[in-house]
């Protein structure tokens, strides 16, 4: 029987906030936990995840099935860190957002571009609280902001500021990461937070904030598949990741067809209560399509290399160009396809 969203005078007292704030402090550090092996074979391909990433959606869409090669998870608390672990040879292949990859790409990481995803930034939102006086972005010119540094947060605040004719240096920037900055803008601490989903969703539903402005048509949208040059040269292990690949994107196709199933599993796996969960979803995960590693790809990532350099984030100029792979394109449509549509929360 499939669980419905219910109205959110209903859902998420203050209280149940808690869960996730407990959530994303245990996800501030830079380790990794081995966590499960699937498949059989000689071969071994390890691969990076996060919390409720890769190894849940490709369980819950049945794609971990009649594997013959192995594949060992190791479990990330965020995207830094496991670039680190792909440039050390110490994972063959992970996913990621679309802003670690420039930051590696800018420390001269060993890491590889082989897959993009690309779904709607609706969920990459400025928010404020419920009484706050602004309505308009241009009206955060003085305002304290919180977000987290180099992420893709980071980004998407720089190009809404830049898009109303602000910059960095009109608003006061608090950077924090996700816990501190929960607990900083549930306190009135901070007049805005930059932030992506499942976040905006669990301050929406607990009826903590409302929008300002979403990344919508300024943000790229994209996640990645990133992977070890060293693996790539590896015949085999270039094989077993082109199958990795495909057994990912149907997977990712399957979520726009069990949303509700999809977020029930997403709940579990990371201790999000299930109607964040499914308003995330909804709002942003069923949204994304598979696409090719192409030219405009590279182009809106290296808009994003270039800003943070400009910012001097980060030390030199970056070629993105130099850290992408094209070989397992296919007959993807290009990274200019509009993701699939959102079905509200």
């Amino acid at each position: 029987m499939r669980r419905r969203l219910v109205p959110t005078a209903l859902l998420l007292p203050t209280a149940l906030l808690l869960p996730l704030a407990l959530l994303l402090t245990a996800c501030g550090g830079n380790s990794a936990a081995s966590t499960d092996t699937d498949g059989q074979g000689s071969l071994t391909l390890d691969v990076g995840d996060q919390k409720g990433g890769s190894e849940a959606i490709l369980r819950a869409a049945g794609e971990l099935e009649n594997l013959d090669y192995k594949i060992k998870w190791s479990t990330f608390t965020s995207g830094p860190p496991l670039l680190e672990a792909v440039n050390a040879r110490a994972v063959d292949i992970g996913g990621v957002g679309n802003t670690p990859p420039v930051f590696a790409a800018g420390a001269g990481s060993k890491i590889t571009a082989v897959a993009a995803f690309k779904g709607t930034s609706k969920g990459d939102a400025i928010l404020v609280p419920n009484d706050s006086k602004l309505t308009r972005p241009e009206q955060l010119k003085g305002r304290s902001i919180a977000v987290a540094q180099g992420s893709s947060a980071h980004y998407q605040l720089v190009a809404s500021l830049r898009k109303v004719g602000l910059s960095l240096g009109d608003v006061k920037v608090k950077y924090l990461q996700p816990a501190d900055a929960l607990a900083a803008f549930t306190a009135g601490k901070v007049d805005a937070w930059a932030v992506w989903d499942p976040y905006t969703s669990q301050v929406l539903l607990s009826q903590q904030g409302r929008i300002l402005t979403t990344g919508d048509g300024i943000t790229n949208g994209l996640t990645f598949q990133v992977a070890a040059p060293s693996a790539l040269r590896d015949k085999k292990k270039a094989a077993a990741i082109k199958d990795y690949l495909e057994r990912l994107r149907r997977a990712t196709a399957w979520v726009y067809d069990h949303q509700e199933e999809w977020a029930k599993v997403w709940a579990k796996d990371t201790g999000l209560p299930y109607e964040v969960a499914l308003a995330s979803v909804h709002r942003t995960n069923a949204t994304r399509i598979s696409v090719a590693v192409d030219e405009p790809l590279v182009a809106s990532e290296q808009e994003i290399a270039d800003t943070f350099t400009e910012l001097k984030l980060i030390p030199k100029k970056v070629d993105f160009g130099e850290f992408v792979d094209t070989r397992y394109n296919g007959d993807l449509p290009p990274s200019t396809t509009r993701a699939r549509a959102s079905k509200g929360s």
